[in-house]
């Protein structure tokens, strides 16, 4: 599947700052970039890979008060749509050290706080027909409610208030797969199935020796979504950080089919 990627941004500084982009599709397994153009008005740039070498971040020094940001890229995603029951989850000792980090609990997502619970609620699966049961258990316990929480929202907080966005869902999907010691990790995707369009975060599990794309909110398959960013939690896969305050004039992320 080919998708149509664009995305315009303008923001007002308080004075010349610097942000640290991630909203270029990431070029590697499952899916390639055919075409992608970035502007941005008077700013030096400079590229670094992402976390766990997934796509890149960018460092901007905006030298103006204001950045106009311009993305387009089309991508071909050949990653094909699977099933996680069949899928074993590694014992522990097996797992590569570039994965282990993803069993430990994070900022966002506390998972030693969900043992107990994933224990009695799911204890009686294993591998992909757990992880899969804990989505379906997300998806159908959660409310998606734009606005109903914001960036300081922890996971503990969506588990008892039962509603959220991407974000959250994802939050409480890595907590939960992370509480029955399978890796699971945040991730930044675009795809032309979010209602409403924009920047969406799911989480990868780690299934038989490989990362496996999982949205608990129930919009997007894998075989549908293209990857931006990978990290620990919301935190780590934010589309902007700036140094100094940012005031948001406009907006718009919009993925179609190519």
């Amino acid at each position: 599947m080919q998708i149509q990627i664009d995305v315009a941004m303008h923001y007002r500084f308080t004075r010349p700052n610097t942000v640290f982009l991630a909203l270029e599709a990431a070029e590697g397994a499952g899916q390639s970039i055919l075409f992608e153009t970035l502007s941005l008005t008077d700013a030096d740039l400079t590229r670094i890979a992402g976390d766990a070498d997934v796509g890149t971040r960018i460092w901007a020094r905006v030298h103006g008060h204001d950045m106009q940001l311009n993305y387009s890229a089309k991508v071909d995603i050949t990653r094909p749509a699977q099933g996680l029951g069949p899928l074993d989850a590694a014992p522990l000792y097996k797992i590569p050290g570039p994965v282990a980090p993803y069993l430990r609990p994070s900022r966002y997502c506390q998972s030693d706080k969900f043992v107990t619970f994933v224990g009695k609620r799911f204890g009686h699966l294993e591998g992909g027909s757990k992880v899969s049961a804990i989505r379906d258990w997300i998806e159908a316990e959660l409310t998606y409610v734009p606005g109903s929480s914001d960036a300081d929202t922890n996971v503990l907080e969506t588990f008892a208030g039962r509603q959220g966005v991407c974000r959250d869902y994802a939050h409480l999907m890595c907590a939960m797969v992370r509480a029955a010691q399978i890796p699971a990790r945040m991730v930044a995707v675009y795809s032309p199935d979010v209602t409403p369009p924009d920047f969406h975060a799911v989480a990868e599990v780690w299934l038989a020796g490989a990362w496996h794309l999982v949205d608990a909110t129930g919009m997007c398959g894998a075989d549908t979504m293209a990857i931006i960013a990978v990290g620990r939690d919301a935190y780590d896969i934010a589309f902007m950080d700036s140094e100094a305050p940012a005031e948001l004039l406009s907006q718009t992320v919009t993925v179609t089919p190519a």
